[in-house]
């Protein structure tokens, strides 16, 4: 079995939806899975008519829904033309609108946009999409079923960022799934969006969940290969926004893509990995707009190199804590921690030395509780503007001469933070935003060749 998920720019439109049913037509008889995320642009839409509609601005937001009413209807129009399969798809897509429409009326009324409020709104991308490309594959001969991702992701609840729950997953992929791939069909399911495992009230994984789901399903049902249908080739030594002259990695271990997910490549989601990881499942990265192209294997047999690729990361926040406490003092960096796990933001980087803790975050909601919680442990310093910028490889720490080149070809560029991952994969550094770009370009002309500005 094979789990195929596309992201919203391979179901944007009509020829994308189209050309996405041709590539889940050559994987039928290897029983395919198919996971989809909104169309391209849908899900920002819905979280600011969301926004519109709690500030009263009512108008605007039904004005949006229309819009996006217009958008799936149009493209349901193009792919189906006329008949009973586009007459009943027309009318679930509006119905779902009009539902849609109800909800904007209601946050209106109440003024108050909760975080369960957003996900109820934020859902409708996919559950309209996933609708969509159901019509749309069984137009094209595909025996495709619908099911309601909300009923196989189960997770806790916690709004807009919701825990998955692995084993209730696998149960319900057990009960609704697996059969219909043993009779030869298509099950398709909207990708980010669950329900929680106690009321059943929606929820989602957050933004790039899509990605996070296939892989979950993947592991549930122990599938023999994940495919990420993308906009790329695969992925690459860099950026290609930032460094033209990057390449396509045939393979890549899993460990190398889950550093370059979590540092700023934009391909995975930085979960995306670790629920095949655990299981050994190979995941495979392809451009849709190329099916023909190889594009990457994430893989634990992938061969080790000083420096897969570089990666990085803009709007980053690094924050320092000192205290002559910490000399000799047990427990003091799991109060430290604690602080974080305490408004659930997440650490990217960590050095340290015996009186201070230097750590990054990128989300920055709770910095303001964050910093006045550390107060209490020591002094505290927050400096923004800064960037990430990560060279990654399996074999970077293997006789430091990588190390040596990448501090030289980062040149004069200004480093406030640098750090080596505890498996010798990643070495970091923390520089101005601005010289985030820069910095990596020199780092790819020094590994890869090409241009260093």
């Amino acid at each position: 079995m094979i789990v195929l998920k596309f992201g919203g720019t391979s179901v944007g439109d009509a020829e994308a939806i189209a050309r996405t049913g041709r590539i889940v037509s050559t994987r039928v008889d290897q029983g395919a899975v198919v996971v989809v995320s909104a169309l391209a642009g849908v899900t920002n839409a819905l979280i600011a008519l969301a926004e519109q509609a709690a500030k009263g601005h009512l108008i605007g937001a039904l004005g949006a829904v229309e819009a996006l009413r217009a958008r799936h209807m149009e493209q349901a129009t193009l792919l189906l033309g006329e008949g009973e399969r586009a007459t009943e798809t027309i009318a679930e897509l509006s119905a779902m609108a009009d539902e849609l429409a109800h909800l904007a009326e209601a946050l209106a009324t109440l003024g108050d946009l909760t975080p369960r409020s957003l996900d109820a709104i934020a859902s409708f991308g996919e559950k309209m999409s996933s609708l969509l490309c159901v019509a749309a594959f069984q137009q094209q001969g595909i025996p495709a079923v619908h099911v309601d991702a909300c009923t196989v992701m189960i997770t806790d609840a916690t709004f807009t960022r919701a825990e998955p729950h692995p084993d209730a997953i696998a149960d319900a992929c057990r009960q609704s799934v697996l059969p219909l791939v043993r009779d030869g069909k298509v099950p398709v399911l909207g990708g980010f969006i669950g329900s929680s495992e106690v009321t059943g009230i929606t929820t989602t994984l957050g933004r790039g969940g899509s990605d996070f789901s296939a892989s979950l399903f993947g592991a549930a049902m122990r599938a023999d290969a994940i495919e990420i249908w993308t906009d790329v080739d695969g992925m690459l030594t860099a950026d290609p926004r930032v460094v033209p002259e990057s390449k396509v990695l045939e393979q890549i271990a899993f460990d190398e893509a889950a550093e370059l997910a979590s540092f700023g490549a934009k391909v995975l989601h930085p979960n995306t990995i670790a629920p095949a990881v655990r299981l050994g499942i190979p995941v495979y990265v392809l451009n849709s707009r190329r099916p023909e192209g190889k594009g990457t294997k994430i893989t634990f047999e992938a061969p080790k190199r000083a420096v897969t690729a570089i990666a990085g990361k803009n709007d980053v926040t690094l924050i320092k804590v000192g205290s002559p406490r910490m000399l000799l003092t047990e427990g003091f960096l799991r109060s430290l921690f604690d602080v974080f796990e305490r408004h659930r933001t997440s650490v990217d980087v960590v050095a340290t030395s015996e009186v201070s803790v230097s750590l990054t975050v990128d989300e920055v909601s709770q910095i303001d509780v964050i910093v006045s919680d550390l107060r209490r442990l020591g002094d505290v310093t927050l400096e923004r503007n800064r960037g990430i910028v990560a060279v990654v490889g399996g074999a970077i720490a293997l006789g430091g001469h990588a190390m040596s080149r990448a501090l030289e070809a980062i040149g004069d560029v200004r480093v406030h933070m640098l750090s080596l991952s505890a498996t010798g994969i990643n070495l970091t550094m923390v520089v101005d935003d601005d010289q985030v770009q820069p910095a990596m370009r020199r780092l790819h002309a020094a590994f890869f060749g090409g241009r260093a500005s």
